[in-house]
């Protein structure tokens, strides 16, 4: 009977000592945080390493076990409540589950702290000694919020959907760079003003070269069902907020352009290397950068 005390104390010491290192992830081992969620409109607070993060969700009258969770993610307005007040008509038609956490400003800096998912204390000037704990990471709240979900609506779904819009596009398609085993199905990136490129060559953050993105398994990225989206007329070069600098105009001069270059470099890895290749490109016809219409399309691409 002692060995076998011993050998449980021993596999509960390496399961709770193991941390993610690189762009590797290992399930929370944290207790699930039952959030404070029913049927209809809401908003609850979800704390994670000392911060309040105020979550607003609507679900559905008719939601059951089987319904989706889709988290919406906000761009540089931080605007939560507003981009679910604006997609509860589509979470009602899709009966999808919809959780729109908000990061402020004040823990989460537009750039470091939210676009670049606070992986590192300067996103531009990454280093070993610059890099932050994974728990740290704003990519990092959403598996916990995720099981917190499922917990107390009693779901038994075992993946999510991730939409972001501007800002929050820029956080996605980053967050299935640095959380590549989380579990993740559809993602919609809308509208974002620049990518991080899939190339070794050009420095972080508009490609992997001097990050711990450089170990990516470009295989299995490239197999993930990534929705890449942008207005037909998103392609103001002057658009407020666009970052413009020798990385960034090199993926072009407006959203469209740049958004057709970040399709593209995926693609030819994936032709060069014989890659099995699930991105796809979506230009939105009338659409300006606008929430709305991304989305809209967004909702039909992930239900259809």
């Amino acid at each position: 009977m002692k060995k076998i005390k011993k050998l449980i104390l021993l596999l509960l010491v390496s399961v709770f000592s193991c941390s993610p290192t690189g762009s590797s992830f290992s399930p929370n081992p944290d207790l699930i945080i039952h959030a404070e969620i029913n049927i209809g409109s809401g908003q609850f607070i979800y704390s994670k390493n000392n911060i309040d993060f105020e979550v607003f969700y609507h679900v559905p009258e008719s939601y059951n076990a089987t319904s989706k969770v889709v988290f919406v993610m906000h761009g540089g307005s931080r605007d939560a409540e507003g981009i679910r007040n604006n997609m509860i008509a589509k979470s009602n038609e899709y009966n999808f589950i919809l959780i729109a956490p908000k990061f402020s400003s004040e823990n989460f800096s537009l750039g470091d702290g939210y676009n670049l998912g606070n992986v590192y204390i300067d996103g531009d000037n990454p280093s070993t000694t610059t890099l932050n704990n994974e728990e740290d990471w704003s990519f990092s709240i959403i598996e916990p919020l995720f099981d917190s979900v499922v917990n107390s609506l009693s779901l038994t779904g075992e993946k999510y959907n991730l939409f972001g819009f501007s800002a929050g596009a820029q956080f996605v398609h980053r967050f299935i760079l640095f959380k590549p085993s989380a579990r993740f199905d559809k993602v919609i990136a809308g509208a974002a003003g620049w990518y991080t490129v899939p190339n070794l060559s050009i420095p972080f953050p508009y490609g992997y070269d001097n990050s711990i993105l450089s170990a990516t398994n470009l295989n299995n990225l490239l197999s993930k069902d990534l929705y890449i989206q942008v207005g037909a007329l998103d392609n103001d070069p002057n658009s407020a907020g666009l970052r413009h600098n020798e990385y960034a105009d090199a993926q072009g001069l407006n959203r469209v352009t740049r958004a057709v270059n970040f399709f593209e470099s995926g693609q030819n890895i994936a032709e060069n290397n014989n890659y099995n290749f699930n991105w796809s490109l979506h230009i939105i016809q009338g659409a300006e950068h606008n929430f709305t219409p991304n989305a809209n399309n967004a909702c039909d691409l992930m239900f259809n």
